[in-house]
């Protein structure tokens, strides 16, 4: 039977079942033969959830009421709504298992995959474990987005960030407040070390009407912020505002006990790509290092270096990194310097590099795409030249499973899975996947 536009219509109230979880945060209703994705719910949970907008298939909806709650379910101290609190509501073993569920489940309906026996989630502290952050700007407010929606939520209250930051986030909207009537900034790119004695900012400002230098030197002056930098687009040359605007991290901070390290912090701004997560960031890179084989590593989307140049420090005598990103690229090249040069960079798009590559597929290659993962010609290009060993860190399971199911087809065999709870009280989860053929 065909649910009505009216029975579905935005404000609508509907008592729902909740059934599993879905990728993205929200959980798996039904309502007259229509599935519902609901925010604020755990699979077992009897709801009155309002609907906020209709699709031709499905309805998008938010917890109003929890009639019948889940034992798991628990007090939150910030907004469920909020980026990186969709998960909050619920105990951190059950988001452990619904996580694990998720993984499962686009395996199986996307990849045609089962998941490797012994496949095990690495658990993360909840608080203060960010190490970069994007916070958007509106008005005078500044924080993370509420899910599906350009409002910002209050990101301290999140528990993503430290206390520490949470105090400069205070005084960087206290100078927003005061510069209400030309802020000029659409976002703030927040970097700061593992120990936390380092804290950069990059400013990203309206293309329109860009920060007066009244504005920017204001927000340069912020207590607890070592250095900041601030540009339009991300091809534009950065313009210093104060301090140092990049972060210097010590590799013995990184991987304290690993036994051969580059003598040189790894660098990088606020901008650049890197692990979000300060207490697992060792146990992911130990993870990757684990695959090393004797010949070349090749790192495809290699960011500031941090797997390319662990494995030069390994031994692994001929490594190359490809980004094409120009501020990750930059941080790259002038990383692989600092670390003696033995690391090769290359400073192009991967379709571009494996096009014109033509070296033997011996050894190992890593691939850590963005969350959209590999393009069908990547994926085809990396099957043809054929390395015997792919290590695939992803930070998105849909596009994970999906590129696994092609390159299952083209000869590779998953050997192992590992996931990395690097983002707790989110949705999202970091998976390792090993294949070889």
């Amino acid at each position: 039977m065909n649910q009505s536009n009216h029975d579905v219509a935005p404000g609508t109230l509907l008592d729902l079942m909740i059934e599993r979880p879905a990728v993205g945060g929200r959980m798996i209703a039904r309502h007259a033969g229509r599935i519902i994705l609901v925010l604020g719910a755990i699979p077992g949970e009897r709801v009155r959830a309002r609907v906020e907008r209709s699709r031709r298939d499905m309805s998008l909806a938010s917890v109003e009421e929890v009639i019948a709650a889940d034992k798991d379910r628990r007090p939150t101290s910030g907004e469920t709504s909020c980026g990186g609190n969709v998960f909050a509501h619920i105990a951190y073993p059950r988001q452990l298992s619904l996580k694990r569920e998720i993984v499962a489940d686009a395996f199986a309906r996307i990849g045609r995959l089962s998941l490797p026996e012994g496949m095990a989630i690495a658990p993360s502290p909840e608080r203060g474990y960010r190490l970069r952050a994007r916070l958007y700007v509106a008005g005078t407010r500044l924080g993370f987005l509420h899910r599906g929606s350009h409002r910002p939520c209050d990101a301290a209250g999140t528990g993503q960030l430290t206390a520490e930051t949470g105090e400069v986030l205070d005084r960087l909207q206290r100078v927003l407040a005061l510069q209400a009537a030309g802020i000029g900034i659409r976002a703030v790119d927040l970097a700061e070390s593992i120990a936390g004695d380092q804290r950069a900012a990059h400013l990203w400002l309206d293309r329109g009407r860009p920060a007066s230098a009244e504005t920017l030197s204001s927000l340069g002056a912020v207590r607890g912020i070592t250095g900041v930098s601030a540009s339009v687009r991300r091809a534009d040359p950065p313009r210093h505002v104060s301090g140092d605007p990049v972060v210097a991290e010590p590799w013995s901070t990184m991987l304290p006990s690993w036994p051969r390290l580059p003598e040189s912090a790894l660098c990088r701004r606020p901008a650049a790509f890197f692990q979000g997560n300060r207490f697992l960031l060792a146990s992911l890179i130990e993870r990757v290092l684990a695959e090393l084989t004797a010949g070349p590593v090749v790192d495809l989307y290699a960011g500031v270096g941090v797997f390319a140049l662990a494995a030069a420090a390994s031994g692994a005598d001929d490594v190359t990194a490809v980004e094409d990103d120009p501020i990750s690229a930059d941080d790259l090249a002038a990383n692989a310097r600092a670390a003696g040069g033995r690391v090769r960079v290359v400073r192009r798009t991967v379709e571009r590099y494996l096009r014109a590559s033509q070296r033997a597929s011996s050894g190992i290659w890593i691939v850590d795409p963005p969350r959209t993962g590999l393009s069908r010609d990547a994926r085809g290009r990396i099957a043809s030249a054929g390395p015997p060993r792919l290590v695939y860190v992803s930070c998105d399971v849909a596009t994970l499973a999906r590129d696994l199911r092609a390159l299952g087809d083209a000869g590779y065999t998953l050997r192992r899975l590992d996931g990395f709870d690097l983002f707790p009280n989110t949705a999202h989860i970091e998976l390792v996947a090993t294949l070889e053929r």
